[in-house]
């Protein structure tokens, strides 16, 4: 089971599709999104939507795969992700604001995102994190570098040039797919490099 967390950074629909991806690969998705990250989607996404099936509904994703997907709360501390004896393989952080990666960098678990961040690093489980902000003060830097010391990948949302990309979905699948490494998931969502085929 994969914890995806969506935070009030801009860039939502980057959880938005790691979440259809993992649905399609028929993985149990459990989905925590904050109170800002709600308000930043219904402004991007042009949404109204209080769910995230709900916004996948009308993103077409299939009924039975929606069955794969719980949502909680920030605020549900009763939620059994909450607790470290709770098993899940990993926790993604997408997009992450600096008040997320600040909070994972320094234990501050006030809310269910933080804790299962926590969680993830004290049990060795894989963390995730995708972090949307430019430019970055030694503050933002020095936190990130603390959560990647401590076992965290940080996954830059940066498109490669090398695929040509044409449309913001070539730009949002190539940042989505090199989560999907990290997590050893199969996909076909980028052309990977061959320096074979590569014309110079």
């Amino acid at each position: 089971m994969i914890i995806v967390c969506i935070t009030g950074a801009s860039g939502a629909i980057l959880g938005i599709r790691l979440i259809e991806e993992l649905l399609q690969c028929n993985k149990e998705v459990t989905c925590i999104v904050s109170q800002s990250a709600w308000q930043v989607m219904h402004y991007e996404l042009q949404t109204d939507a209080k769910t995230i099936a709900a916004i996948l509904k009308n993103r077409d994703v299939q009924n039975n795969l929606l069955e794969n997907l719980k949502e909680y709360s920030p605020d549900d501390f009763f939620a059994p992700v909450a607790s470290g004896s709770f098993p899940f393989d990993a926790a993604v952080v997408i997009p992450a604001s600096m008040k997320t990666v600040a909070a994972i960098a320094h234990g501050y678990a006030d809310n269910l995102i933080h804790r299962v961040c926590d969680i993830a690093l004290k049990e060795k489980r894989t963390l995730i994190v995708v972090p949307r902000e430019t430019p970055m003060s030694t503050i933002h830097l020095h936190n990130l570098y603390t959560i990647a010391l401590n076992g965290t990948s940080v996954v830059m949302p940066l498109p490669a040039f090398y695929n040509f990309p044409k449309t913001i979905d070539d730009v949002i699948n190539f940042v989505v797919g090199r989560v999907l490494d990290l997590l050893h998931i199969e996909h076909t969502l980028y052309k990977r490099w061959n320096n074979e085929n590569n014309n110079r």
